[in-house]
């Protein structure tokens, strides 16, 4: 089996790592600093389940892999319009994209019976340009579930949590997503085939919708966010819009809310990825995360006043950013 990992920064090079452990033919799509370190001392990754290094083929010329079966995307949302340099030489009939992303994927609508099925969601896909660089027919779903950072260029730090839940959007069973997942075991990660991949993608959101933007708007900790009673209420408001929004989709996340704050709560003096990029200088990932759900919250007539209210507040911050550097033919954007 052939991987190609498009932008190997912690998560990407994390899952590289695994899958060249386990005996997968696997290239790293990187650049600078960290390209030079992965092609002198490989993958190193540090983790409470035992250290290991990994030394997978590393370049910044995706021509250089060729075809493969699976492409791992482990860039961040706004990249994905303009990666198509990076992706196509990758691809042959059967190549399968798996996003490791957050928030709410431009395939979402994609073989989902029901009246919105086929629907484009223009904050995540804007005009069609993603479907036109990754089309949803090669789309495999995946939700993250593991935690981790690059401790220098290189180095992996896995925090903790080691599934991936992955799944075909029309939730049949297929062989391309039983031979990753496979592949995935083999290399020490859990990597459920899920019948019905949108309710992770909706488990995982009730905590990126809030925790994410109203982190980057105080610089506050997961733990600080949920002691402070006011903004506990308010991250409890809301999760149960989304709930709202994703059970008028004709999903239901089996979860509570106090379940999901007394999680967050556990994982203690936490940054969000958000408040991690917006410390980094580097943009924030929120429209997949939060203005798509309002773009949603439209979609099927839900009023979610309070996710307006923080959206509108996450997007002015976003405006006052500095643009990103966006990924051009032969670039990867900083992971």
């Amino acid at each position: 089996m052939r991987v190609a990992v498009v932008g190997a920064g912690a998560i990407g090079a994390y899952v590289g790592a695994c899958l060249h452990r386990a005996g997968a033919d696997v290239s790293l799509l990187a650049r600078g600093d960290n390209l030079a370190a992965l092609r002198a001392d490989g993958v190193r990754v540090l983790s409470p389940r035992g250290d290991f290094q990994a030394t997978p083929h590393a370049t910044d010329d995706p021509a250089e892999i060729g075809a493969v079966d699976h492409v791992v995307l482990g860039l961040k949302a706004y990249s994905y319009a303009t990666c198509g340099p990076l992706v196509h030489p990758l691809l042959k009939e059967d190549t399968t994209i798996i996003a490791a992303q957050n928030g709410i994927p431009w395939w979402y609508f994609h073989g989902l019976r029901g009246p919105f099925e086929g629907h484009r969601i223009d904050t995540v896909d804007p005009g069609g340009a993603v479907s036109r660089v990754l089309p949803p027919r090669r789309a495999i779903g995946c939700v993250v579930y593991a935690a981790t950072e690059l401790d220098a260029p290189g180095v992996v730090r896995h925090r903790e949590g080691t599934r991936f839940s992955i799944g075909e959007p029309d939730g049949t069973a297929s062989g391309r997503c039983r031979e990753f997942s496979d592949a995935m075991i083999a290399g020490g990660l859990k990597c459920p085939v899920e019948d019905d991949i949108r309710r992770d993608i909706w488990i995982k959101l009730m905590g990126n919708v809030a925790f994410n933007p109203i982190s980057a708007l105080t610089g506050a900790t997961l733990a600080g966010m949920c002691r402070h009673s006011g903004v506990r209420a308010l991250v409890a408001a809301m999760m149960r819009e989304s709930l709202e929004i994703a059970a008028a989709l004709g999903c239901s996340p089996d979860i509570a809310i106090d379940r999901r704050l007394a999680g967050a709560e556990r994982t203690g003096d936490h940054k969000t990825s958000t408040l991690q990029d917006l410390e980094r200088g580097k943009p924030l990932e929120l429209e997949a995360m939060l203005t798509a759900v309002v773009e949603l919250a439209d979609l099927v007539g839900a009023e979610a006043p309070t996710l307006r209210t923080v959206n509108a507040l996450g997007d002015l911050l976003g405006q006052r950013l500095a643009p990103g550097e966006p990924a051009t033919a032969g670039r990867i954007p900083r992971e």
